[in-house]
């Protein structure tokens, strides 16, 4: 069931991810995120459950007077041969003013839903 371009097409929603983040652009993540989405974050592993709590937890980022930018960069991009699904690892860090703030690594699982790849769970570790 894998199909081919699969990681490329996931590594390109992980850049488009990420120029929405550094752009404050809530309407470019939206469709990124599944409706039933996951995110643990990094240092207290607190729970943003659905895509309405990642989006509001972002508006909240992006309103902050002095921000900090989150940037995954990933690894590897595993795609399941049986599901329509894969799995991304790679490393975060988040930046203010350019410096690096924290980082760490990362998993996230994405699934494919009508010819698009979207994410369904995301987990941080702050290292």
């Amino acid at each position: 069931m894998s199909q081919p371009g699969a990681d490329l097409a996931i590594r390109m929603a992980r850049a488009a991810f990420n120029t929405a983040l550094a752009a404050g652009d809530l309407a470019a993540i939206r469709p990124l995120l599944a409706p039933d989405c996951v995110l643990v974050t990094g240092t207290d592993s607190a729970v943003l459950s659905g895509r309405k709590a990642q989006l509001a937890a972002w508006k909240a980022e992006f309103a902050a007077r002095v921000r900090t930018t989150y940037v995954r960069t990933p690894e590897t991009v595993t795609v399941s041969a049986v599901e329509p699904i894969a799995l991304e690892t790679g490393r975060w860090e988040g930046l203010r003013d350019g410096a690096r703030e924290a980082g760490g690594n990362y998993s996230a699982k994405w699934r494919e839903v009508g010819g698009s790849w979207v994410l369904e769970a995301e987990i941080f570790v702050t290292l």
